[in-house]
């Protein structure tokens, strides 16, 4: 509140109608203020009084609300790419309802670097993102547990033999050879496990240019997942799409192990925005719940623009 108190301090306040060369010698026994009930109207040619406590308690709360408005404003002029915070409840997948989602934390895009335009901007019409790539990465919802189990470099850097551990060994070789072809640039991720058991791993990679992440084959019903006998679209997708207002695309790819899988079923959602590509993978003993990972996708979405 110093940015308020300041605002106060610096306003000039409104004049008291009495004069400043008032005598010293004003009697003890004058009151400060005159009472509430005093009338609306004082006789003619009676000299004016001070001001009723409420119109000045009206008038101090008036300019703390305007101290307080200007205060935001410059705030929010000084930021470059942010995102709005509505209600919770108003945000698709936010909402805290017991329907299966998670609770994640408030999501707020980076700052861009100066003079950077934002991603598919009319100048950028390529969706190149400027921003750093770790800082795109959707965050791990409250309550959960980091996974050791991803290997992960620095600033949260996973190699291309470490993501590619995701898929069949027969389908790497052919995957590495595409992303030394196509652009690759680098590639991030976070995992975490929730207390129902589910475990996640959220990759970002990105590409020299959106045409070179459009040609990525590891996210179809044939992207050959480590362990995964057959994969499928997701039936359930398209309801959740429409009952949590997300956008429709179709750079979204949502698909679920089929029936019969083994000890663990598994769960991938794919984003392609401009020159990144997101990959979701979810898993859990037993059947794996659809709602969170339809959460997932729905916010790194919002996150990538």
């Amino acid at each position: 509140m110093t940015e308020q108190s300041n605002a106060e301090a610096t306003t000039p306040q409104a004049p008291d109608t009495a004069p400043d060369t008032a005598p010293d010698t004003a009697p003890d026994t004058a009151p400060d203020t005159a009472p509430d009930t005093a009338p609306d109207t004082a006789p003619a040619g009676a000299p004016a009084g001070p001001a009723a406590p409420k119109d000045r308690r009206a008038l101090r709360a008036a300019l703390r609300w305007t101290a307080a408005v200007l205060a935001f404003a410059a705030a929010g002029a000084g930021a470059a790419y942010a995102v709005a915070q509505p209600e919770r409840t108003d945000v698709p997948g936010l909402s805290t309802r017991s329907d299966g989602r998670w609770d994640y934390p408030a999501l707020a895009l980076p700052t861009l670097p100066p003079g950077a335009p934002l991603p598919f901007a009319p100048d950028n019409a390529d969706g190149i993102h400027h921003a750093g790539l770790t800082q795109l990465l959707l965050p791990a919802p409250l309550g959960s547990a980091p996974d050791p189990a991803l290997k992960l470099e620095k600033d949260s850097v996973v190699s291309v033999d470490t993501f590619l551990e995701e898929y069949e060994a027969t389908a790497r070789e052919k995957m590495k050879q595409g992303f030394a072809d196509n652009g690759l640039r680098q590639i991030v991720g976070r995992a975490w496990t929730t207390p129902d058991g589910v475990r996640t791993r959220v990759y970002l990679l990105r590409f020299h240019a959106s045409g070179f992440a459009d040609v990525f084959t590891g996210c179809s019903a044939d992207m050959n997942l480590n362990g995964v006998n057959r994969i499928e679209t997701d039936d359930l997708w398209g309801k959740a799409r429409v009952a949590q207002a997300a956008p429709t695309t179709d750079d979204v790819t949502v698909l679920e192990e089929s029936v019969p899988f083994g000890d663990e079923q598994i769960r991938a959602g794919c984003v392609q925005s401009g020159d990144v590509q997101a990959v979701i993978l979810q898993s859990r003993k037993g059947a794996t719940p659809a709602v969170p990972l339809h959460q997932a996708v729905i916010l790194q979405g919002q996150l990538l623009g």
